[in-house]
């Protein structure tokens, strides 16, 4: 969990960090939430001069952010978990905004990170799946049933691998840091090898790793030209651990895409700039907007 008090601006003021403790069950996790807030909120109130006057939580999984419910996270194991009421009550009655955690993040990179200033941006996050943030004039659209941006399936190689969602072949069983591993591992013969490894070996001119990695770049320009046919982003954010690989991953997939397009046009394709901030930041952003709306309404 990371935790973190946030400035009107966006400056990020104390930033804090501690284990989820999910193998003491999804019970303790929620409670260990409540508890880390209440002791930022403290801490804010000792250190800053003031307490905090809203909070943000991102969390993964299946999200009603209307709601105010985390509703389905596989390595949290909870289900229907009231958290933006069980906050509420324990800060004291502040209001409490719920984000989903690639779409928070997305938020930060769009309004203060790589997509400032951009009207309309794709958020891309390449870790052990695939997920996205679609971005219109500094909010995220999540969607009708809050699904919108799970761009890590969009079906791009129909007879590919089976995926956990039931399909066959989509963008994150091919071009996600956890696909690259695997199919690095298999063809180094070195099972502890992973995607920055990878990268690595593709660099210095390893045969093995230049089809992988070519194969994973190949796959993820599909996806994203599906995505830049449905969305006609300004700027498309690729952040996450593949990412990380730096030009290795951005010089050939700029050239990938650009040769997939047909009418397109090919946004600014931009690495992330926040890192593993753009959370916490993006949490803080939904509180100080949901006392901006706090604000509106009263007026």
């Amino acid at each position: 969990m990371k935790a973190a008090l946030v400035g009107v601006d966006g400056a990020l003021l104390y930033e804090t960090r501690r284990a989820t403790g999910r193998e003491r069950g999804p019970d303790a996790v929620v409670e260990s939430i409540l508890g880390f807030a209440g002791e930022l909120r403290a801490y804010g109130s000792a250190h800053l001069g003031e307490s905090a006057l809203a909070a943000g939580v991102a969390v993964p999984g299946i999200v009603d952010a209307d709601r105010g419910v985390a509703v389905y996270a596989a390595n949290l194991g909870w289900r229907d978990v009231p958290l933006r009421d069980l906050l509420t009550e324990r800060l004291g009655g502040v209001p409490v905004a719920l984000g989903h955690d690639v779409r928070t993040g997305g938020l930060a990179e769009g309004r203060i990170g790589a997509g400032r200033g951009a009207d309309r941006f794709l958020f891309v996050a390449l870790g052990t799946g695939i997920a996205g943030a679609i971005g219109f004039a500094g909010r995220i659209e999540a969607g009708a049933h809050g699904y919108a941006g799970e761009i890590g399936h969009i079906v791009v190689r129909p007879d590919g691998p089976d995926c956990g969602c039931g399909q066959r072949g989509c963008l994150e069983t091919l071009a996600s840091a956890a696909a690259v591993t695997r199919a690095w591992a298999a063809a180094s013969g070195d099972p502890d090898a992973n995607a920055a490894d990878c990268a690595k070996a593709a660099d210095s001119g390893d045969e093995r790793a230049v089809r992988v990695w070519h194969d994973a770049v190949d796959a993820l320009a599909a996806g994203l030209v599906t995505a830049l046919t449905l969305l006609d982003p300004r700027t498309l954010i690729i952040g996450g651990g593949l990412a990380e690989a730096g030009e290795t991953l951005f010089t050939p997939l700029r050239a990938t895409v650009k040769e997939r397009v047909t009418f397109q046009k090919v946004p600014a394709i931009v690495p992330a700039a926040l890192g593993d901030t753009a959370g916490c930041l993006g949490a803080g952003l939904l509180a100080w907007d949901l006392l901006a709306t706090d604000s509106e309404v009263t007026t």
